[in-house]
């Protein structure tokens, strides 16, 4: 595997509506560098604009839009599914690779891991950081070999009784022909038939992008999350702006539209749990986001492993039945 080198996490991106806080942040460091050069007493200074700062950040990151969520789950510098698995399951992960059938998939990890004494199957789609790993992991986008790779891995579990963990974060499956060629639509059909009836709990994440039957392909679960700044959808506002209005010009019009941030998706009863993030978003105090997901993944587990596999299996099956409004 190349050898890739990890951003400078110290290096701080904004995005377009963060001007506000990236002009006090520069303030705050030039008051504490000029106290330090001309060694005056700039103390109340810095109070007042951090806190200033502080009553900015809150207005922004409480008032957002649902485009503007959507450009916090694609933040550059916003934590990826390895880096949470690195995080949670440290020296003890393993990862697996191949689908046994065409090749392994870059875009799709997975592996088996420990949070404490427990053993957890991790499985995610995994994004790039720079161009190179962009390229490398396909964008996040896996193809069939991918889903086919994590459902290999799912089955492992399940013969051992080792829960599953998905961690989602992608702009869908991977729509090349080569991909529609092996198979893309049912490899993703029959993750969501096997995960439904999977004989071990599996608790899912979404930590990024949610988009249509690429995130579904690992999205069936008995429990799932989505942290406060992702999104969760059948289609991106981009494509959604596309089609409609035959321009990407309406996305956040289309974002509107599409009720995909987390609280929707919690109103609908479609997740079960928002987790709650840093100020200002993950990316902001990764260590903080790391240790509240496993606070989650953990959480659920309790809640799941005394069941038996009937009433698990029944009850995760009930509970995407009743999603929707239909009429028999």
């Amino acid at each position: 595997m190349p050898i890739f080198v990890q951003p400078n996490e110290d290096y701080m991106e904004y995005l377009d509506f963060e001007q506000p806080i990236q002009e006090l942040e520069a303030q705050l460091e030039k008051c504490a560098l000029l106290g330090n050069e001309n060694e005056i007493d700039v103390t109340t200074t810095c109070a007042q604009i951090e806190e200033k700062l502080l009553a900015t950040k809150k207005e922004i990151y409480n008032n957002l839009t649902p485009w503007q969520r959507v450009q916090m789950s694609r933040h550059p510098m916003r934590p990826y599914t390895m880096d949470y698995i690195k995080a949670i399951a440290g020296q003890s992960f393993l990862e697996l690779h191949g689908d046994r059938t065409v090749k392994d998939d870059k875009a799709m990890v997975g592996g088996f891991g420990k949070i404490g004494n427990q053993s957890f199957l991790f499985i995610g789609q995994q994004k790039g950081f720079n161009t190179k790993t962009r390229q490398y992991r396909n964008f996040g986008m896996a193809n069939p070999e991918g889903y086919r790779k994590a459902l290999r891995l799912m089955k492992s579990a399940e013969k051992f009784g080792i829960p599953v963990v998905c961690f989602v974060d992608t702009p869908g499956a991977y729509p090349g022909l080569e991909a529609e060629e092996r198979g893309q639509g049912e490899a993703i059909a029959r993750n969501i038939l096997e995960m439904s009836r999977l004989k071990t709990p599996v608790i899912v994440v979404i930590i990024g992008e949610g988009a249509s039957g690429g995130a579904l392909g690992i999205g069936v679960g008995d429990r799932v999350m989505m942290l406060e700044n992702t999104w969760y959808s059948v289609i991106s506002p981009e494509s959604c702006s596309s089609i409609l209005w035959r321009s990407w010009e309406h996305k956040e019009e289309a974002a509107s539209a599409l009720k995909l941030t987390a609280k929707d998706m919690k109103r609908l009863k479609l997740v079960d749990n928002i987790v709650k993030e840093p100020l200002g978003g993950a990316h902001r105090d990764r260590q903080q986001t790391f240790n509240t997901v496993q606070k989650c993944i953990l959480k659920a587990y309790d809640e799941l492993k005394n069941l038996s596999t009937e009433e698990m299996i029944g009850s995760r099956q009930d509970k995407f039945f009743q999603m929707g409004v239909y009429q028999e």
